[in-house]
Parts: C-alpha cells; sequence; structure tokens
C-alpha cells in the first residue's frame, strides 16, 4: 500500500489573509481545525484535530514546514504517523474555505483502523520479533513524539550490523493512548504478532497494567523510561532515572536559581507524579527545602487556573511539576500566563525537550528540567545519534528527548545481551541485562542485579525552546 490522501474542508467568515495570520491563535474557539501554535513560521511546533476518515478528530502533531502566505502551510508530523498535511486558503463567498489535504501511509491507515475497531493483520516476519509500546496519541503523545523514530533507528543499525544471530530484528509498535486499558489491549496483540519482548515507554499506570495483564506468559517487559521503581521481576526490568536522585541532584541549584526554598508539588493524578511527590517529601527537607503546597489534576485536564492561584497564594518559589507531556506543557503555559513565572521557578523531572518546545519560548523561562539524557550532551556517542536521527528523519522530527532515547538504548542494549547469551529468549536476555554494564549516547549504564541502575545525571535549564547545562548539576542515579 502506498499513500492515501484524505481532504476535508472547514469555511471561516474572514479575509484569507486574516485566518492564514491567525492560524493556531485562536484554538480555544475550536475554529479552524483546532489548531494550536505561537507563531505561522517555519519550525514552529503545530498541533492539529484532524478529522480524518469520517471519524472522531484526530490529534496531529507536527511543524510547519512550509509557507506560501496567505494560500498555503505545509505541516510535516510524526504523531500519530510520520506524514504531511497541507492546509489551503482559498477566498470564498464571505470569507475562506480552507481545505485539508492528509497523507496516510501504511502505518498511519493501520493506525487509524486499529483506532477505529477494525482489526489489522500483522505481516509475518523474517527474523525474531520485538514490541514497542508508546504513546502515539493522548496526552503522553507530546513527550512519546519520537520513540517510534528512536525505535526504528535502533531496529535499523542492529540490522545494519547482521541482526540478532544472523537474522534480521522485526519491529511491531503499538499505541497505548496514554490508556491502561488500551495499553493493555495494544500488549496483548503485540503478543500475539509474536513479540517475546516489549520495550514501553509509557505512564506508570499503562506499565504496571500491562504487566499483571501479561502474568504467566513467557515475554520479557522492558520499560525503557524515568519511573518509581517497584513491579520489578526476573521478566520485569525497568531502566530509566529514579525521583529520589532525580531530586537529590536537582534540589540544591534549583534553590539557587530560584533564591528561595519553598516548594508546591504539583502534578497529574496518577501513580508516577504521586510516587516523585512521595520521594520529594522526604529528599526535599534534607536538602533546606520548605514544602508549602501539593496539589493534582486528573490526565487530560487543561484548566489549571485553580491550583495556579494556589501556587501564588502559597508563596512558592520552586514548582515541582510532575504534569505528563501535554499537561505539563498546558500548566506550564497557564503559569506563565496568569503570572505565576514572575514569582517561581520550576523543575519537571519529566520534562523534556519534546514538551519543552511545546511550551514555547515565552512561557519557557525559568523551567528547568533533571534527566539521564539531554540532546546537548557532549559525547561522542550522542553526536553520532543525533547526525543518523536526523539524517534519517529529517530536520522536521520531534527532538530527541530522555524518554525517546531511553527506548533506542534500551533496543540496543536487548541485542548486546542476546548476541552475548546467542538467544533471543526471555528468560536468558533478561538475566543477560540485569548484570551488564552498557556504554551509551547518555554514558554508562550499570546493572547490579537488583533492580538497581546506575546513570549519569544532568540538570538543564531551558534556553529558548530547547535546554542547556547548568554548571553545577551532575549527578548520578
Amino acid at each position: 500500500m502506498g499513500t492515501i490522501a484524505l481532504a476535508v474542508e472547514e469555511f471561516v467568515a474572514a479575509a484569507p489573509a486574516v485566518v492564514f495570520g491567525r492560524f493556531g491563535r485562536d484554538s480555544g474557539a475550536g475554529w479552524l481545525f483546532g489548531a494550536a501554535c505561537d507563531r505561522v513560521a517555519v519550525g514552529e511546533p503545530v498541533t492539529l484535530r484532524a478529522p480524518i476518515a469520517g471519524g472522531p478528530p484526530v490529534d496531529v502533531l507536527g511543524r510547519i514546514s512550509e509557507l506560501r502566505g496567505p494560500r498555503t502551510i505545509t505541516i510535516t508530523h510524526d504523531q500519530p504517523w510520520q506524514g504531511r498535511i497541507r492546509l489551503r486558503f482559498s477566498a470564498a463567498p464571505g470569507g475562506t474555505r480552507i481545505r485539508l489535504d492528509a497523507e496516510i501511509d501504511r502505518l498511519g491507515f493501520e493506525w487509524l483502523m486499529r483506532r477505529r475497531g477494525h482489526p489489522v493483520p500483522d505481516h509475518a516476519p523474517d527474523g525474531p520479533r520485538i514490541g514497542v509500546l508508546t504513546s502515539r496519541s493522548g496526552s503522553g503523545s507530546v513527550f512519546a513524539s519520537a520513540v517510534a523514530n528512536a525505535a526504528a533507528l535502533a531496529v535499523e543499525e542492529i540490522n545494519e550490523s547482521g541482526g540478532v544471530g544472523g537474522r534480521p530484528l522485526d519491529l511491531v509498535v503499538g499505541d497505548d493512548a496514554t490508556d491502561p486499558g488500551t495499553g493493555t489491549l495494544e500488549a496483548l496483540r503485540l503478543a500475539r504478532a509474536g513479540c517475546r519482548t516489549v520495550f514501553l515507554t509509557t505512564t506508570s499506570a499503562t506499565y504496571h497494567a500491562v504487566s499483571t495483564a501479561l502474568t504467566g506468559r513467557d515475554l520479557l517487559l522492558v520499560h525503557t523510561n524515568m519511573n518509581e521503581g517497584g513491579g520489578e521481576s526476573r521478566l520485569r526490568i525497568r531502566l530509566g532515572e529514579r525521583p529520589a536522585t532525580q531530586l537529590a541532584t536537582a534540589a540544591g541549584p534549583v534553590m539557587r536559581a530560584a533564591g528561595g526554598r519553598r516548594w508546591f508539588l504539583a502534578g497529574n493524578d496518577y501513580v508516577w507524579p504521586r510516587a516523585v511527590n512521595t520521594a520529594a517529601r522526604e529528599v526535599l527537607p534534607a536538602h533546606g527545602a520548605v514544602l508549602v503546597g501539593e496539589g493534582y489534576a486528573a490526565l487530560g485536564a487543561r484548566d489549571f487556573a485553580p491550583l495556579v492561584e494556589r501556587i501564588a497564594a502559597s508563596g512558592a518559589d520552586v514548582v515541582l511539576n510532575t504534569f505528563v507531556g501535554a499537561d505539563a506543557a498546558a500548566f506550564e503555559r497557564q503559569c506563565h500566563a496568569m503570572g505565576l513565572r514572575d514569582q517561581t521557578v520550576s523543575l519537571g523531572p519529566a520534562m523534556d525537550e519534546a514538551t519543552l518546545e511545546r511550551v514555547g519560548l515565552r512561557a519557557a523561562e525559568g523551567i528547568h528540567g533533571v534527566s539521564g539524557y539531554f540532546q546537548h550532551l557532549q559525547t561522542e556517542r550522542n553526536g553520532t545519534l543525533l547526525e543518523r536521527y536526523r539524517a534519517r528523519f529529517g530536520q522536521w522530527a520531534p527532538p530527541l528527548s530522555s524518554l525517546s532515547e531511553s527506548m533506542f538504548e534500551a533496543i540496543h542494549v536487548w541485542a548486546v545481551a542476546a548476541r552475548r547469551v546467542r538467544s533471543t529468549e526471555p528468560v536468558p536476555v533478561a538475566d543477560e541485562i540485569r548484570f551488564g554494564r552498557y556504554d551509551l549516547p547518555r554514558g554508562t549504564l550499570a546493572l547490579d542485579g537488583h533492580h538497581h541502575v546506575e546513570q549519569p545525571l544532568h540538570l538543564a535549564t531551558a534556553r529558548g525552546a530547547t535546554f542547556g547545562s547548568m554548571n553545577d548539576s551532575e549527578g548520578r542515579s
């Protein structure tokens, strides 16, 4: 199957030049396909709610890749599939007609069919098959925007070097839609497709649901991204940063940057944010912090005004932001809009490059992140990774971050272990991984056999729409 082209139209009672110039500015009003972006400029991140294939609107994350004002806007996107959308603006009686032309490739078509509840058969593999489960839609789609790309690049590199056991590695990707129930169904699909190992870059809620659903199966689960720990076993490996070490690394430098030590804990009401805040109540006071408040909002929330007002009234100097993906970006934007950034800085243990660029230039000042990987790391392996990533996926691909790069590394770690034991069977590969030491783009990753992962940690501060380093910020997880 090649590329399918679909078209839909909207009408706006304003001249083409006005509609073109206001693109993405009035998303709250719901017009123009629900578009949201800060500027009509090449390279600007865009979120679009596209009514594709007659079903519910699809949230598309991409960048403006071409402008021909006031006639066309082209958006290149990677979520929930790779493709292009072209918006055409033409004069019509009383206003402007906007035509949306979308390209849907085979993977995009399969994603749409599954989302509509239609079964889609998986192709027969030529070699060992692994599964990747991530959030191609829902709130987590922002932080997961580069995960499928990172996974594909890792598999391509492994196959270029001979595959595993002399056979090419095959990859199948699933979308949990940032929902544990959907994640469970997708994980079962991956298992039925012959995946003996499944890598997850998802929320902890999805990890725990999938782990439970696959209990009793001879199948290895590897949770790649930062998490609170727990739920490990012989066939359950959780890599990624741990919140207690992240907070211990960041507390002092962030309080010095803020010029104060009063913290407010704010995040989504689910497993990982509550675990981070539990760690914060233990770790931060030991570093001289004073906790002045705590508040939560449901996954998918967009109105944070009551919470922002509580933070402002608390006199906080630092906000610990444990919101996820799109929620984290929306929260930071609202903090800025309501003037909270004038009195606080923000630390996000899961704040990464992909989320930061959705926060936008104006709202990013004063935001800090702490993780094992940032794009600016000056290691030879990272330089090679970034070159290959851009060469493979182009200049408009979403940025790599700790969350997506963790998938790239986890698949390579698995391949190294499989080659060492000359098997892709879950138990011997898992046993080999658990006692391994691996040199990776983020530095050296070491596992001690007791569910502890040691890796370098870095504290970074927002510099425009990306991160730069802070001088006194390095630690180990």
